[in-house]
């Protein structure tokens, strides 16, 4: 696994022992950097994954910010120096507090013993990055997981507010017991259809197409191609996906009962775009009928119009427009679309 930062500081402003230093690290394949001063040192430490420093050099120079540095470092932060110490003597013990996590070792050396401290101190520094990026995955997971117990609360007590209104509505719209059933039952398997494809996304989204091929499917011939759709790819979120899918089963009903479906030869075209208004996406979606039986306006209202006309417009901020020509039956809808998710994509 590569090292980020994988680069060596060396911190040795008398005599030779910098380059001396720095040579024997290039000899075995570490990359490392001269300073010139303690500041230099610390204003750059981010960029490091060990520093071999002089005993000199930190009892020459201020030491308060090194020690600000050390002191500030993350939790899964235990930056590794090598102190290098005069043979004989006893390192200061100051430095060694100051440092932390320190290794000591006496001048003069053999160079494998430099270049081991450093490869055992590049190895520390390896695994504390992998600490982080798990540490930082778990933090990722949990606030993920979080969004999706809320989204799901969410998507909850929509969803049963949802299946309140179409009992209600149905109830109101229907006049003898088998009717509301088959009318109930079927807007209940819809929803579910709807609901099924939002799981797939985390109760994030669901594919237009998605929800027209699950109520439009049925009736459409590969060979006369009764039913054609034409748009680009649009992911709708679940707020208008769910009255979304509910004005597309309503319209399909509609169809089959009363309009183009029930002909042979009856075309059903649903287009969609998206255009820019101020900033915001907006859906613009065109449902065509054509081959029908001659249409009218209908006498009385029921749930499918109310949904149509009203229900898109009040939780979906949609202008909706239906228009029943003698050819068919022309439903054009414009509905905001979603700028960001709540949850992240995995």
């Amino acid at each position: 696994m590569p090292l980020r930062n994988s680069i060596a500081f060396v911190l040795a402003p008398d005599g030779r022992d910098a380059g001396v230093a720095t040579a024997i690290l290039a000899e075995v394949g570490i990359a490392s950097e001269a300073k010139l001063n303690l500041d230099a040192l610390v204003a750059d430490l981010d960029r490091a994954s060990c520093a071999v420093v002089t005993e000199e050099a930190l009892l020459r120079w201020d030491r308060r910010g090194i020690a600000q540095w050390v002191e500030r470092q993350p939790p899964w932060s235990d930056f590794p120096f090598i102190l290098l110490s005069l043979r004989g003597s006893t390192p200061d013990q100051r430095l060694t507090d100051l440092l932390g996590n320190v290794t000591v070792l006496e001048r003069p050396f053999h160079p494998s013993i430099l270049a081991n401290a450093v490869r055992s101190a590049l190895r520390a520094r390896r695994r504390q990055r992998e600490v982080e990026s798990h540490l930082a995955e778990r933090q990722l997971t949990h606030e993920r997981q979080a969004l999706l117990i809320r989204e799901l609360h969410h998507r909850v007590k929509n969803t049963l507010a949802t299946v309140q209104g179409l009992l209600g509505a149905t109830a109101r719209s229907t006049r003898n017991v088998e009717t509301f059933y088959h009318s109930f039952s079927d807007r209940i398997v819809s929803l579910g259809k709807t609901h099924n494809l939002l799981t797939e996304d985390y109760w994030q989204t669901a594919p237009l197409e998605d929800l027209l091929r699950n109520e439009l499917g049925p009736y459409n011939d590969a060979e006369d191609k009764r039913i054609v759709f034409s748009g680009p790819p649009i992911e709708l979120a679940a707020d208008l996906a769910v009255p979304t899918g509910m004005a597309i089963h309503e319209l399909t009903t509609n169809a089959a009962k009363h309009g183009a479906l029930t002909k042979s030869d009856g075309r059903i075209h649903v287009t969609w775009s998206v255009s820019q208004n101020e900033g915001h996406r907006i859906l613009c979606l065109d449902w065509v009928e054509s081959g029908g039986p001659a249409v009218a306006p209908p006498q009385r209202k029921g749930f499918g119009s109310t949904l149509l006309q009203r229900v898109l417009a009040q939780q979906c901020n949609a202008t909706v427009n239906i228009e029943y020509a003698e050819t068919g039956v022309h439903f054009h809808m414009e509905a905001p679309l979603a700028d960001e998710r709540l949850v992240p994509s995995y």
